[in-house]
């Protein structure tokens, strides 16, 4: 019986006997609390150092962004995607460009569809990166932090290479990419993946046997299946309860069916079994990333970098000086007068928290007539109670950040 059970056990018997001889008091962990980001607070009931009941509050960035997209033509609206998850920009981006894509019936070539890939699997990585190693610097291990984030900052590097920017990215355009990945680029790529491995592995002997960590995060925040599916758990939250739910195999997209790869699932849904999904799941987009660069270096064209669709893409700046098409087309995009088709599409991949989705219906405007971002961390943010409830207020902290809870993607 661990803490949690013990405390629960005398609860119910002090509650069947009648004594009332417990006195609660109530504590704001959070805004403030470094834990919460200042952005989001927790009521808590506390009977000494244990949680009788807790209570969100939420909303303290709230920022409108779907009302802001319903507002802008559809190729300004990737910048607003960015600000949801900040940890993993570039998967939002191109979750929103396939919308787009869905609903306009774009094609995609199968070079874009890897690249994206590439950007996707690489952006997850720097997710569960930040993940982890909070989660270790809330047990009280500071050195694997400093590791990892070193190699955040290669990943980084890369998407600046790419893009130009670096944490918020707005990376990519509707059908494709604004220019092919640089030699330089490539070069980045390979030298993270033959690197990460190395400290990826110190990392784990950091912290995954270590006495310590273990007794900090396992029965730590627990969720059953049943609960976590009735919640609306996704991800790595999800699957570390046990549920061997991906949105890349469920519903594949960018031709995520063309690679092999293993869904890491856990047992008890406590801190430890997320920890390590996510330590697992880095494994598994290593193996993506070498996979798809493989794919690309078998196809003959190497310059393909868009779709064919002019209605929607902006030209290449040099056509535009040259070609009068072209410049009607850049014209009408970046002035928004391009009409968008009349329809109602879901679409939604797998983000380094689950499920992110978007709701889109077009009224055949140059702006969404109403637009809705699934944000996995607003879902599943509700079942902290459930996990916490019992448990030690040090496990709180944990918990939350094993949950790893955005403050942009939770209010939005």
């Amino acid at each position: 019986m661990n803490k949690k059970e013990e405390y629960l056990d005398s609860l119910k018997g002090d509650l069947v006997s009648g004594e009332e001889h417990r006195e609660y008091n109530i504590l704001n962990l959070g805004p403030t609390h470094p834990a919460t980001h200042g952005v989001f607070q927790n009521i808590m009931t506390m009977d000494g150092e244990f949680i009788v009941h807790t209570e969100q509050t939420i909303g303290y960035i709230h920022r409108a962004f779907e009302k802001l997209a319903e507002r802008r033509p559809f190729y300004q609206i990737t910048p607003i995607t960015d600000r949801l998850n900040y940890c993993s920009s570039p998967i939002n981006n191109m979750g929103w460009h396939m919308t787009v894509e869905k609903l306009l019936g774009i094609k995609i070539p199968k070079r874009v569809d890897y690249l994206r890939v590439i950007i996707m699997e690489l952006s997850r990585i720097a997710d569960h990166n930040i993940c982890n190693s909070v989660v270790g610097v809330d047990s009280g291990a500071l050195t694997g932090f400093v590791y990892l984030f070193q190699q955040r900052e290669k990943i980084y590097e890369i998407f600046e290479e790419i893009c130009g920017a670096r944490l918020t990215s707005n990376m990519g355009r509707i059908g494709g990419f604004e220019r092919n990945f640089s030699d330089e680029a490539w070069r980045k790529i390979k030298v993270f993946i033959e690197g990460y491995p190395n400290v990826l592995k110190e990392f784990e002997r950091l912290l995954k046997r270590n006495r310590i960590f273990m007794d900090r995060t396992i029965n730590v925040g627990s969720i059953s299946a049943e609960q976590a599916l009735n919640y609306g758990l996704t991800g790595p939250n999800l699957r570390a309860a046990g549920v061997d739910y991906d949105v890349r195999v469920m519903n594949p997209y960018s031709s995520y069916e063309d690679f092999e790869f293993t869904i890491p699932v856990g047992s008890s849904g406590d801190t430890y079994d997320r920890f390590m999904v996510r330590q697992e799941e880095m494994w598994q987009s290593l193996s993506i990333i070498r996979q798809a660069i493989d794919k690309l270096e078998a196809m003959p064209d190497k310059n393909t970098f868009f779709a064919d669709a002019p209605e929607y893409y902006l030209p290449p700046k040099e056509l535009v000086y040259s070609s009068m098409e072209a410049l009607i087309y850049h014209f009408k995009i970046v002035m928004g007068e391009t009409d968008i088709p009349v329809g109602e599409v879901y679409h939604c991949v797998e983000g380094g928290n689950g499920e992110l989705g978007f709701y889109l219906v077009s009224d055949g405007g140059r702006t969404p007539y109403r637009l809705h971002f699934r944000r996995p961390c607003f879902i599943y943010y509700q079942a902290f109670p459930e996990m916490v409830e019992g448990s030690m207020l040090s496990d709180a902290v944990l918990a939350m950040s094993s949950m790893n809870v955005i403050a942009g993607e939770l209010d939005a």
